[in-house]
């Protein structure tokens, strides 16, 4: 039997949160059994640049049909299914590594913009349908997320997975509760409806 090969990554806390509700979320999917799934999962630094770095080693390491990359949303108060990364750099606050570019491009030269090669509006319909809160999102902000997205649409682009059709994408998830009680009147998603959105979402991705 055929299993679909995915590669699913999210981010190690950043700013002053201890925890990331992505990465949660990912290693809460990876510990459980998910049908005609082969899952592979990486933890990327909020660090720009080295978080490309780090994504581009593991897809080339797992051969993935599906990457589908995750990050925190804070203040969103849905899964965030991403159409598009824009080609810049323009962050609020610095990253991991104490790096704030502004108003940089993202790959000099490259494209203003590249899509997500996710079935944006079926993903957000198929999440609604379940009762779960989901959006289409035009932006994926300016931070270390939208660098991800970008640059691994762009690197998608290089012969060898254009060949393969190595379909890749983003999603925002909301803070979790916890992280919620810290940021007071901030939106926030239950841990078990996110690992339930995130297992539709795999499922449909499935070949």
């Amino acid at each position: 039997m055929n299993r679909t090969r995915v590669l699913l990554t999210g981010f190690d806390p950043f700013h002053d949160d201890p925890v990331n509700a992505a990465w949660e979320v990912v290693q809460e999917v990876a510990a459980s059994d998910l049908a005609g799934i082969d899952l592979h999962v990486q933890q990327i630094p909020t660090v720009f640049h080295t978080s490309l770095d780090v994504l581009a080693q593991a897809i080339r390491q797992v051969q993935p049909d599906v990457v589908l990359c995750l990050g925190q949303a804070g203040g969103r108060a849905a899964i965030s299914i991403e159409r598009i990364g824009v080609n810049l750099d323009d962050a609020r606050i610095p990253d991991n590594a104490g790096q704030q570019p502004r108003e940089v491009p993202i790959v000099a030269g490259g494209p203003a913009a590249y899509w997500s090669g996710l079935p944006v509006r079926d993903l957000v319909t198929r999440l609604r349908e379940a009762g779960i809160p989901a959006e289409e999102s035009w932006s994926a902000g300016h931070f270390v997320c939208n660098h991800v997205l970008y640059g691994l649409m762009h690197l998608l682009q290089a012969p060898e997975f254009q060949t393969q059709g190595v379909v890749g994408g983003f999603i925002h998830v909301p803070y979790l509760p916890e992280q919620a009680a810290r940021h007071p009147n901030t939106p926030c998603l239950g841990r078990a409806e996110m690992v339930r959105a995130l297992r539709l979402v795999l499922d449909a991705l499935k070949r």
